[in-house]
């Protein structure tokens, strides 16, 4: 077995979902490479120190320029903020390296067409972590849609509903396109779009309609701790900064077979914590999934008599059956948010290996037909009309 030595850029809280990943992945998958976490680059050296030490990456930096050109690294995992992708995956490429990125890959369409371009020139491999098509639920729901059973599909609807970001959180990294490239738009409905692509196999072709809306227009500014991810951190006084993105953005669409879809983001959805799915609908039968019940797929088979038509609740924790459960635990013991992360690690080795990957895993050019949706839908909220995706390159 072969090592692949992995450094990763960024130390927040997706640092530690891949950092999870990277130490987990060999205890219960048995990849063709073995993941060594060799270098760990954070901003501050006391504080990478800590982290490194208490995920196991070998080594730190806080100068991710050298890093990314280091001869040893195989491949360079970006977690930074959105804005900061495009500049760290084209210097990993330049230097010869294999990529995965957190989504989106960028925070403008630009940049994600330049990241395209030099992986395709550089003919190094690339990946995005859109990790809940690492679900066994949703693996599986890709499976039964491929296999024929839900027909011709004719509707689409994609969700993803938050309620952390209310008044109490100060003006994080997160409200400001400077920093994260867009709202709820690129880091909730990036996941839906992924997602109902992946489940479907077809493409939006359309964007008819859309709208985006900022209900709290201004937040208290932060001194001392930063706050990564959603974390409140230290307000400072009574002083206050404009949010410059979207707190909810809904657009409707149109799928390259023929169906209709609504998407719908919103980190204001009081109730829903982290409540992401879909539900589609076809001629033979219909599949509804939530993050909230991750281990759980609905089905409606609408070829078996009217009379006992209903929905079926599938518990996707069968190893054999349902995609990465053989690697974890007995029927009905359940996985969680994280398990996600440790099965994209172990199809990312597999790629890397030359192996097909357990379903479809995404790479630069597939996350920029995503980062082309999540544009079209901008152009139409911001000029009210429909956007056909021939218009966005």
């Amino acid at each position: 077995m072969r090592e692949i030595k992995v450094a990763m850029i960024g130390e927040g809280f997706m640092g530690r979902t891949h950092s999870n990943a990277w130490s987990q992945v060999s205890k219960f998958f048995k990849p063709p490479a073995r993941p060594v976490m060799h270098t760990s680059c954070g901003r501050r050296a006391e504080d990478s120190k800590a982290f490194a030490s208490h995920w196991g990456w070998g080594r730190t930096s806080t100068n991710w320029a050298d890093v990314v050109k280091l001869p040893e690294i195989d491949l360079v995992d970006v977690v930074t903020p959105n804005n900061t992708h495009a500049e760290i995956a084209m210097a990993a490429i330049a230097a010869g390296k294999h990529v995965a990125c957190e989504k989106p890959i960028a925070g403008t369409l630009a940049e994600a067409r330049q990241m395209v371009e030099a992986a395709r020139k550089a003919q190094v491999k690339t990946f995005v972590w859109y990790n809940y098509r690492r679900c066994p639920a949703i693996a599986f729901a890709h499976k039964l849609v491929k296999d024929g059973a839900v027909g011709t599909i004719r509707h689409v609807r994609g969700f993803y509903l938050q309620d952390w970001a209310d008044e109490s959180i100060p003006l994080i990294w997160r409200f400001q396109k400077e920093g994260s490239g867009s709202g709820s738009h690129g880091d909730l409905n990036a996941h839906i779009i992924d997602m109902t692509r992946f489940v479907t196999g077809e493409e939006i072709t359309e964007v008819t309609g859309a709208i985006a809306e900022t209900f709290i227009k201004q937040r208290k500014r932060m001194t001392g701790a930063t706050a990564g991810g959603i974390a409140a951190g230290v307000q400072g006084g009574g002083e206050t900064g404009p949010v410059t993105v979207d707190d909810t953005v809904l657009f409707l669409a149109r799928f390259s077979g023929g169906a209709v879809a609504s998407f719908e983001a919103a980190r204001q959805a009081t109730g829903n914590q982290n409540r992401n799915g879909f539900e589609i609908n076809g001629s033979k039968g219909a599949l509804k999934f939530d993050f909230e019940r991750m281990n759980e797929l609905q089905f409606y088979d609408a070829t078996r008599p009217r009379a006992v038509q209903g929905w079926t609740t599938i518990m996707c924790t069968h190893g054999g059956d349902h995609p990465y459960a053989g690697n974890w635990w007995p029927d009905a013991h359940v996985l969680g948010y994280e398990h996600g992360f440790v099965n994209q690690a172990y199809d990312i080795l597999l790629a890397l290996a030359g192996e097909e990957p357990t379903v479809p895993i995404p790479d630069f050019e597939d996350a920029y037909k995503t980062q082309r949706v999540l544009e079209a839908a901008l152009v139409a909220a911001a000029e009210r009309r429909p956007v056909p995706l021939s218009e966005i390159e």
